[in-house]
């Protein structure tokens, strides 16, 4: 449980942490990044209690990159909830992670949508979301992101607008006590290249009760690495970041990252409503939940869908698909171009698993290996090495070689692994 309130602030760099005062609250976000991770404006919170279940909502705003050459960088935004079930022996345990990805994939291409991620003991992995309402369109409509862990066992299931979208397979058993962190924020590589708007997080946990709750202030702490937007600190090295509270506990993380110093509309983009989905797009009922009503909820107060909509709650404890309009799937990148060549893509699978690029063979996917289902209609390449790598979530690890698979007509990463993972 932290000593520290809402307010605290931890400033990283790239060579270490340093707290702003000693009530800092070291344990749970310290070594929450490691590797080049450039930039992040983040909230980490220690329930101080088991934890069964995380769940966050954000808006699907658009994020603009320059366009220019940046071929030798990950220029990436990544919006996320990760919950890590249990740090009793190290902070950077296993855990998993669900958000919304902006890749800044050429000069004038880029690629947007969800992912979930899971990082185990000696290995991690990561899986591209395409079933949904067009979820790789920025269309600044609600989404849903959410762990839950399975009824019996210790792993969870992860779930995307309220559908399971994936199982985890290496996480750590849930134990009393504080033991245990769920995060949210901006992670952001190549920050000086982006501009993103205003980003409002809301954030819940489920606790032993099967309660949906939010982590009480005295148990949140804010970790940000570059400074707060001001008259001296400008643009693009510089955040807006602010922490809202609900009487004792947290309610809303919101954060920006502006490119130039002239005032963006960000706020009004992030609550501008949303028209629900039209009657055709779903039936009244499905696996017990009134679909009309979460479809509203979802435009309206996605936080609140759980408590309001009829039949919800249940669906996701117990069938974990409760969402018909967002069975549906969308292959196609957000900003489809010509074709990726086989170099661009190896060029950047070297840069995001830091590998040099003479230690990586590029080619067709092997047959036998199941794809997607929602990227069977794309042209495939398979990216291999056995080199050392950090993985694409580094954490002053170094992990036995990668495999990944890119889309060659978006140059999206569809699927990766590495380390003992991609053998799980």
């Amino acid at each position: 449980m932290f000593a520290a309130t809402a307010g605290t602030v931890i400033a990283l760099s790239l060579s270490g942490i340093a707290p702003v005062h000693a009530a800092a609250p070291t344990r749970a976000c310290s070594f929450a990044y490691g590797g080049n991770i450039v930039s992040y404006a983040m909230t980490c919170s220690e329930p101080g209690e088991p934890m069964y279940g995380g769940f966050a909502t954000w808006r699907n705003v658009p994020i603009g990159f320059d366009q220019v050459d940046t071929r030798n960088r990950t220029v990436l935004a990544s919006v996320y909830l990760r919950v890590t079930p249990n740090t009793e022996e190290s902070p950077v345990a296993q855990n998993i992670e669900i958000g919304l990805y902006a890749e800044k994939t050429g000069r004038t291409t880029k690629t947007y949508g969800p992912k979930w991620w899971e990082l185990g003991k000696r290995g991690g992995r990561v899986t591209a979301i395409k079933a949904g309402v067009d979820p790789n369109k920025p269309d600044r409509r609600n989404h849903t992101y959410m762990a839950l862990r399975k009824s019996t066992g210790n792993q969870w299931d992860v779930l995307y607008d309220f559908n399971s979208v994936g199982s985890t397979t290496e996480q750590l058993k849930v134990v009393p006590g504080s033991t245990n962190r769920i995060d949210t924020g901006l992670h952001l590589m190549g920050h000086e290249y982006m501009d993103v708007p205003e980003i409002a997080d809301r954030l819940r946990f489920m606790d032993g009760n099967n309660t949906w709750r939010r982590v009480k202030n005295e148990n949140t702490a804010k970790v940000v690495s570059l400074p707060q937007c001001s008259a001296t600190k400008k643009p693009p090295n510089c955040f807006k970041t602010r922490l809202s509270t609900d009487g004792a506990v947290f309610n809303q993380w919101t954060v920006s990252k502006p490119r130039r110093a002239t005032p963006a509309k960000a706020a009004a983009h992030d609550a501008r409503p949303q028209t629900p989905l039209g009657p055709k797009a779903q039936p009244a009922q499905f696996n017990g939940v009134d679909q009309t009503a979460l479809q509203n909820c979802l435009v309206e107060d996605a936080d609140s869908c759980l408590a309001t909509v009829p039949g919800l709650a249940e669906c996701v404890r117990t069938t974990r698909v409760c969402n018909a309009a967002a069975l549906e799937t969308d292959a196609t990148s957000a900003e489809p171009d010509a074709e990726v060549d086989s170099a661009s893509i190896k060029e950047r699978a070297a840069t995001a698993f830091d590998v040099d690029p003479q230690q990586i063979s590029v080619g067709a996917p092997n047959p036998a290996k199941q794809v997607p289902a929602a990227f069977t209609d794309h042209s495939l390449l398979a990216v291999t090495s056995s080199a050392a790598t950090p993985g694409l979530r580094p954490n002053g690890q170094s992990y036995e070689g990668f495999q990944a698979t890119y889309s060659r007509t978006s140059g999206d990463l569809i699927e990766a692994c590495w380390g003992d993972m991609c053998g799980a």
